[in-house]
């Protein structure tokens, strides 16, 4: 479910997410089955920022920016990367919560949009100026989640780090 939705209820409008604030301290059901598009865009970048076991600075201006001037975040409210970033964390408080995570994403996307989740998780890895080899580690399982092809995913891998070269 969309937090507050049931799974088979119609969707409706975009209904944003609702994180209960216990959410953190209850069992798995608490956690959401299923994000929105956008929620899900916020997620690939969340999952990326956090793969190395920390979120730079640079990460979070980063996806701030994003989310303001890319057209796909045109009706998302800056202030849910906050909520989403808080379930991502929840989710990841699990076993299971980064495989969880990355079907959730591949799930709420259409193919055509899996390439822009993608391309953000780049985004963000190359935001703070290297890849580790965890952030690595994850582009290349993300890749695979989201059956991206490995020359389109070695493009986008491309453009992002040639985004972010300095003089």
């Amino acid at each position: 479910m969309v937090i507050g939705r049931p799974i088979d209820a119609p969707a409706r409008t975009r209904e944003p997410l609702a994180m209960d604030t216990n959410m953190m301290d209850a069992g798995p059901s608490s956690l959401p089955t299923r994000f929105t598009a956008q929620e899900a865009l916020v997620c690939a970048m969340v999952l990326m920022g956090v793969s190395d076991r920390g979120m730079t600075d640079a990460e979070l201006a980063a996806m701030s920016r994003l989310v303001r001037e890319l057209p796909a975040f045109g009706d998302f409210d800056p202030h849910e990367i906050d909520t989403v970033t808080e379930i991502v964390l929840g989710l990841l408080d699990h076993a299971d919560g980064l495989d969880r995570a990355a079907e959730m994403i591949r799930d709420a996307l259409p193919p055509r949009l899996r390439e822009t989740a993608y391309l953000l998780a780049c985004e963000i890895a190359a935001a703070d100026g290297d890849a580790s080899q965890d952030e690595l580690r994850f582009l290349q399982d993300f890749r695979i989640t989201l059956d991206i092809d490995r020359l389109v995913a070695g493009a986008i891998e491309r453009a992002a780090k040639a985004r972010f070269q300095v003089i």
